[in-house]
């Protein structure tokens, strides 16, 4: 005799209700949503709490489980600073995303969700318990933060908690808060609240994210949107994560070789990582603090010179380097060949400054690159410039490493 298959609930304390997501599941069916959910330290029950009612497999579209770090790495391209934050969460909710589009979710239909938590395990915790909720669309990027009291449940019941948040914030993005209110709140003791941050995008950097805009001009602390096309001047691209007094050293540096304004270029797409979430682009938009600078969609430098024909580009040892690795090139040493070629014909020649590591500077004229390259290279030598200021060292100060 076969048994029919009990159906999932979320199964709750006894002072609260199970969490029933058909209605959230009709929801996104209705506004023909697609979702790809990826789970990293917990909340991996939310995924059966969705994939188990009938009609999910055309709205859920993959749901991944990144146990190991090195899977989260591999998804995020590289290891983190954190692996239970705001920006991590951010991150993998974009990687879910990209990977809705690449499933064949419309751009405006695709809906990205990840969940980063740190919960009860066997070895105690030093650091706080919490849940963190990262939902990408084309139009928003939003993220929560739930920190639950230490040692006051069992990890199942902190996995219970995880699931319904997932679930909640899916619905309080897609038009339906109440879940929130109606599975989540009962579970939770008091004083544990959630924190929410959104950043709703500017029609000017969706048309960035879904490719339909190569550039657009940032202004202003607030990163605030100006029209235009490019004039004559300098293009100093980067992460700038963050933009420090380094930064601003070679800017000046470089204004003052070209004689040229120096914009600052930020890319939202990288060809190894995640593009660059709303919240992410808003942080480092203000940290130009009103110089000028551009939002791209220019991972690579023959992209970013088809963007700006005939400038000069201020440059790093490791980007001038990495400008003839077929890596960085699809592979092919062939489009690498193409590339450097381009580079040379078509730029206005490359600003290289040296960098320091592990207290020695390396001299930018000693690196290995193409010589089309370096016929086109001003070296600032080590006594024009040296700043021992490590971006990662900042990263890390800024947000330390999750136990």
């Amino acid at each position: 005799m076969v048994k029919a298959a009990p159906s999932f609930e979320l199964m709750a304390p006894s002072n609260s209700h199970p969490f029933n997501a058909e209605s959230l599941l009709a929801t996104l069916q209705a506004r023909g949503l697609r979702v790809v959910l990826i789970t990293a330290g917990g909340g991996s029950a939310a995924i059966p709490a969705l994939v188990a009612l009938p009609g999910a497999s055309a709205v859920v579209l993959e749901a991944v489980v990144p146990s190991a770090r090195e899977a989260t790495d591999a998804l995020l391209g590289g290891p983190q600073e954190s692996y239970c934050s705001s920006r991590a969460a951010r991150r993998l909710a974009m990687a879910a995303w990209e990977r809705c589009r690449r499933h064949g979710a419309a751009i405006d239909s695709a809906v990205g969700v990840a969940c980063t938590a740190s919960l009860a395990t066997t070895v105690p915790k030093r650091g706080d318990h919490r849940i963190v909720v990262a939902v990408q669309t084309l139009g928003e990027t939003s993220v929560a933060t739930l920190g639950l009291m230490k040692g006051a449940r069992s990890r199942s019941e902190e996995e219970t908690i995880a699931a319904a948040f997932i679930l909640a914030r899916i619905g309080a993005v897609v038009g339906s808060s109440s879940l929130a209110e109606e599975h989540l709140a009962p579970l939770l003791r008091p004083g544990e609240e959630m924190i929410v941050d959104r950043a709703p995008a500017p029609e000017a950097w969706q048309a960035i994210l879904a490719g339909t805009s190569g550039r657009v001009r940032l202004a202003g602390p607030d990163g605030g949107l100006l029209p235009g096309r490019p004039g004559r001047e300098a293009i100093f691209p980067g992460s700038f994560d963050p933009l420090h007094d380094g930064h601003r050293a070679m800017a000046r540096i470089g204004a003052r070789i070209t004689g040229l304004p120096v914009a600052y270029e930020l890319s939202i797409r990288n060809v190894e990582k995640p593009a660059l979430d709303y919240l992410e682009i808003a942080t480092r938009a203000r940290g130009f603090d009103g110089a000028e600078a551009w939002l791209t969609s220019a991972p690579t430098f023959v992209e970013k010179i088809a963007l700006f024909p005939g400038a000069p580009f201020l440059v790093g040892a490791d980007t001038f380097v990495r400008l003839g690795n077929p890596r960085y090139s699809g592979g092919s040493i062939d489009h690498a060949a193409a590339a450097v070629a381009r580079i040379a014909d078509e730029s206005g020649g490359l600003i290289v400054f040296g960098r320091v590591r592990d207290g020695q500077f390396t001299e930018p004229s000693r690196l290995e690159a193409p010589q089309a390259l370096r016929a086109i290279a001003r070296f600032v030598t080590e006594e024009e410039f040296r700043r021992d200021i490590s971006s990662t060292n900042l990263r890390q100060a800024r947000e330390p490493a999750t136990e």
